[in-house]
This record gives C-alpha cells, structure tokens and sequence, in this order.
C-alpha cells in the first residue's frame, strides 16, 4: 500500500474482528442447532454461508484496498458485522438469523481484507501477522472459556463477535485514507508471481478445508466417539487455544531465521499425524493431545502462509486472493466432514484428511522455496542463465558489506516504470551501475525498463 500505517496495532484489532467468527464457527453452529431447532445440516449451511460471504468480501476487494484507501473499507465492514451479527443475536427468527448472519460475514471479510493489505505493506509482514492470529487466538479463547458456562442460546456468540467489532472501531482512525486524486493509476498492474500465487491460493484452500473439516466436527468426536461431557470439550478447546498463542509467540520469536519453508513443511506434517490422532481418539487423553498439539501448529503455520501470500506482492492483492481462498475452504471444511464422519466414521475421516493435508504441503512449501523471503544461501539467487548472485558478487571484489551474509533474508527489487514515449529517447550512456561514484568496485546492480 502506498501509505503505511504508523503501528501495527491497528492492523491487529481489525484483523481480530474479521478473524473472529471463524474461529467461533463450532460454537455458533452448535448454538444454531441447539437453540433455534435447526438440524446439524442446517446449521452448518448456515456456517458456511456466513464464511462463503467473507470470502466474496475479500474477492471484490483484492486490489481495490489501496485505492479506497483503509480506512473507509475497514469502517463500512466493522458496521455490517456490528449490524449483522447484532441483528442475529437480537432475533429468534430463522431468515432474520440467515440475513444477519450473511451481512455479518460480508463485514467480517472486508474488515480482513482490509488487514491484509495493511499486512503485506508492512516491514516485516510474518510479525505483523503473528500478533494478529496472537490477539485473535487470545480472544477466542476467553470466549470458549467463559460463554459454555452462560446461558443466552444462538445470542451470546453473534453478540461477542458483534461487540469486539464495535470496539475494534477506534483503531480504524488510525489507518490510512484513500489516494489523492490521480494517483489511481499507479497502483495498476498486472499481478507478480501470479503461478506461484495460483499454487499457493490453491494450497490454501484445500489446507483450510481439512483443518475446518475436523475443527467442524470436533465437539461431536469429544461428545459422541470419547463420550465427554460439553464443559470438558469446551476446557480441551480452550488449552488448545493456549497452545496455539504459545505457538504464535514462538513463531513471532523465531521470525524468518529458518525462512518459510521449513515451518510450513514441517508443521503440516506434524498437523497432519495431529488430525489423525484427534479423529481417531477414545479416551480423553488421545482427544486431548491431538486437539492440542493441532491448535499449537495450526496457526504457527498459517502465519508463514499469511506471510508468503504478503511477500508476493506488496500492494497485498495475493495477501486478499488466498486469504479468500482460505475462506471458501474453511466454509467447505465443516459440510466435507460432517458428509464424511457419516459416511466413513471419524477415524476414516481422519486419514483421509491427513493425507489431503500432507499431499497439498509439497506445493505449498515449493512455493515458499522459489519465491522470496528464503534464507539467502548460494545458489538461492541466480541471475538469469547466470551464476548465483551471492557466489558471483563473493568473487569478483566487490565492496565490503556489499555481499549479504549467508543466512540473511533476501533484499525486495523495486522496479522502476518508464513510459513509454521518454523511454524512446533513452540511449545506453544514460545509465550507469549503481555504488559509489568513480568506485572501483564491481556492482552487481543493474537498471531494466519494461512496460506495465
């Protein structure tokens, strides 16, 4: 985005608001069942049109948010999720409930879009994206924890998702306004990595859909196949919320030491051996173990995810593309394994899942090898048809400090546009490598014009 916001707080509290209801769909959708007299089916349509209308939010948005500026976009969804999930919460009746809930959700997706623009114009997009899964995950917690023990039916979980809406509204002050006049057409422009973003869109949302897939039939595996009691899922789902905080600070500690691609490798496949052991569990130990170990890599590395889909592109267009692609499979997930609990049983549905995720972790991970944001090792950067850049600069004498330290995240290339009709009086002698005038020293930089 053109204008960075001056904290990162801001970012953080919209995010938590449009994440919010996402990670309270077992709630809502059990409360729908249970106090509205809708079937298992019926409230988990009602789910996933709630998640279907925040992804429709983040497609009509991608690309849009800079030139709307935040500001407006993030204040127009804040109060469709106030208004809607209010408006759930205050009614008993179906259609209202269905109204609300798909306004809601439409606001919860635009307030998210909003965030991930703000995300990927951030220095460093992967913090940014920790402290908001941190509050998000911190938030949703105290909700597990507080609201099985209060009465209220269907109203208590809309009104909660309604009310950290409504206080998120401050923030929004803080977020940047629209482009000036003609500046629009400066943020046009085809989209980069557009195979790496399709791939990795696409991971997305298969990934989404197994995680939602068992995250949407948990209470009843704890409930029905482990024989627990509601008080002890919703306490097993609360740690396991904990769990993921831990996770998330030590995702936000370890930064990109490791790069992308080890934590997204590795921790899918540590969730994928989780949703098996979770989906097959009898005893409130197994339950409790994979629930937890689960939750504590989940966001871990849908952090990094959140992260690469930012380092794709700066003006966060691919940040708003897989996040809605996220969100079609997180509707998807809770229909897919309520359709495969029932037909194949919970421990089938477990490695189908499981392999479903483990298969989709070797693109997704190849994605965050070719693209940037890698520990820089030689042979990571080649020019093209050339050496790598690191081993070429280390040999030819170049300047001290010149040459990152192996290890060091790659450094972004800014590209330079040159209209076209100046372009054609541009000749050879008007450029030069870039360093220190009258250096000796061989650069490594150069200067390309191309149209946009």
């Amino acid at each position: 985005m053109s204008s960075r916001p001056r904290a990162a707080w801001p970012l953080v509290a919209v995010f938590t608001a449009g994440y919010l209801a996402a990670y309270l769909l077992p709630t809502v959708v059990g409360r729908l069942s249970t106090s509205l007299g809708l079937s298992s089916a019926q409230a988990g349509l009602v789910g996933s049109a709630l998640l279907l209308s925040s992804a429709s939010a983040g497609f009509a948005l991608a690309g849009r948010v800079e030139r709307y500026g935040s500001r407006r976009p993030a204040r127009v969804g804040l109060v469709l999720a106030v208004l809607g999930y209010g408006c759930a919460a205050l009614t008993a009746s179906v259609p209202l409930v269905v109204a609300g809930v798909v306004a809601g959700g439409f606001g919860s997706g635009t307030a998210t879009a909003v965030a991930a623009a703000g995300i990927a114009a951030e220095r460093d997009p992967h913090r940014t994206s920790s402290l908001g899964l941190l509050s998000v995950s911190a938030t949703a917690g105290l909700l597990y924890l507080t609201v099985p023990h209060l009465g209220g039916g269907h109203r208590l979980p809309f009104a909660s998702v309604a009310l950290v809406a409504l206080l998120a509204w401050p923030a929004t002050s803080r977020l940047g306004g629209p482009l000036p006049v003609g500046a629009a057409t400066t943020v046009q422009g085809r989209l980069p990595h557009r195979r790496s973003g399709l791939v990795l869109a696409g991971g997305m949302l298969v990934w989404s859909m197994a995680q939602n897939a068992l995250w949407g039939v948990s209470s009843r595996i704890g409930v029905v196949q482990v024989g627990l009691s509601e008080v002890t899922v919703g306490a097993v789902f609360a740690a396991a919320l904990g769990a993921g905080l831990l996770g998330v600070l030590g995702a936000g500690m370890l930064g990109a030491r490791l790069g992308r691609a080890v934590p997204i490798g590795l921790g899918t496949v540590i969730i994928a051996m989780s949703i098996v052991l979770s989906s097959s569990a009898d005893d409130l130990g197994a339950f409790a173990t994979g629930e937890i170990t689960w939750n504590a890599f989940y966001p871990v590395v849908l952090s990094y995810l959140i992260g690469l889909a930012a380092s794709l592109d700066v003006r966060g267009r691919w940040a708003v593309l897989a996040g809605s692609a996220s969100s079609v499979g997180v509707a998807c997930g809770p229909v897919l394994g309520s359709v495969l609990s029932e037909q194949a049983g919970y421990a089938v549905m477990g490695l189908i899942l499981g392999a479903a995720t483990l298969l989709v972790a070797a693109p997704v991970t190849a994605v965050a090898l070719h693209t940037g944001g890698r520990p820089l090792v030689p042979g990571s950067v080649r020019r093209r048809g050339g050496a790598p850049a690191a081993l070429l600069a280390a040999t030819t004498g170049s300047l001290s400090g010149a040459v990152p330290k192996l290890g060091a995240p790659e450094q972004a290339v800014t590209e330079i546009s040159v209209p076209a009709l100046r372009r054609r009086r541009l000749v050879r002698s008007a450029f030069r490598t870039a360093g220190p005038a009258g250096g000796s020293g061989q650069s490594n930089a150069y200067v390309s014009t191309s149209d946009r």
